[in-house]
């Protein structure tokens, strides 16, 4: 279908502002660009029950999180959300919005993870932080008022990447996940045709994007091979926890998010895979914009219910 009509009048406000494009700025403008372009799309902070900043220790670092609880309520299960930026660009106020949305909507606490950025920070610090977190969590539940047996790894584009390579290393790991929430992500840093090629419009994220996101996350042209960095390349999906896969039909990364879905559909994995007519790549943070945006925080945060209700039947 052609492009949705509330995406359609977003890209023609950026011709009539003539808004550049992030990557031909430096990285201080693209990354108070791109915070400036989230906050503008989306609706007006939901208040949550609670609010915290804190930090993880990890060898030699301390790795800020944001924890967001929706209630008082003692014990809940939690969602860890790393958000999107290619790597490169994004924080903790980047995801603010969605992870508001989705702990209110799904009843869950959300721990938003503010991992190391690149160029400063290349592959695999990202990887690295995103998993330390991770096993802290798993490992100090009581401190974090939820416990082992209901966590589950979510994100959008970068963040969708880091959340199933996440889900990788929790299996090897032996840590049982709830479930993988993968929005529009990069799975593969090889891809260079199908939705790739199609999808160049210089408004909108286009392929000239993901490369320019690429070159400064990878440390070395081989790291593209590695599956830390390119799930799909993963040889072995099985055992890993029930994913929603959201993609956009007008996003150069749509392909490789379906291929993971098909992927891990082979290997045994429960997967829904949701392709949005008519979207673009960024939608899912729109929600102040775009009807079709709040329709995937919905449906994200019904599947977190679902992940973390059958959760406590199985234990």
């Amino acid at each position: 279908m052609p492009l949705d009509p509330q995406i359609q009048a977003m890209r023609e406000r950026r011709v009539q502002a003539a808004a550049p494009q992030l990557y031909t700025l430096s990285l201080a403008e693209a990354r108070a660009a791109d915070l400036a372009s989230i906050q503008a799309e989306a609706h007006d902070p939901e208040p949550v029950h609670e609010v915290v900043d804190r930090a993880v220790p990890a060898e030699g670092r301390d790795i800020p999180v944001r924890v967001y609880r929706p209630s008082a309520e003692a014990v809940l299960p939690t969602l860890l959300y790393f958000f999107g930026g290619g790597w490169t660009l994004g924080g903790l106020d980047t995801s603010d919005g969605v992870c508001r949305s989705l702990a209110n909507l799904a009843g869950v606490q959300v721990v938003a993870v503010g991992y190391r950025l690149a160029p400063e920070h290349r592959f695999p610090a990202a990887v690295n932080d995103c998993h330390d977190v991770l096993r802290h969590i798993a490992a100090h539940s009581d401190e974090f008022g939820t416990n082992a047996g209901t966590l589950a790894v979510a994100g959008d584009s970068a963040g969708g990447n880091l959340a199933a390579v996440a889900a990788l290393l929790a299996r090897d790991d032996e840590l049982e996940l709830a479930g993988q929430l993968l929005v529009y992500p990069n799975t593969d840093q090889l891809a260079v045709e199908g939705s790739m090629l199609q999808n160049g419009d210089p408004w909108l994220f286009n392929h000239r994007s993901v490369s320019w996101y690429r070159k400064h996350y990878l440390a070395d042209e081989a790291d593209a091979l590695n599956p830390l960095a390119s799930p799909l390349l993963a040889p072995d999906l099985s055992g890993l926890p029930p994913a929603l896969i959201i993609t956009a039909e007008y996003d150069p990364l749509r392909d490789q998010g379906e291929a993971y879905a098909r992927r891990l559909a082979a290997a045994g994995v429960s997967v829904e895979l949701t392709r949005y007519e008519g979207m673009v790549h960024g939608f899912f943070t729109m929600t102040g914009a775009v009807d079709a945006a709040r329709h995937a925080v919905d449906q994200a945060a019904g599947a977190l219910r679902g992940w973390f209700a059958m959760d406590k039947v199985a234990h």
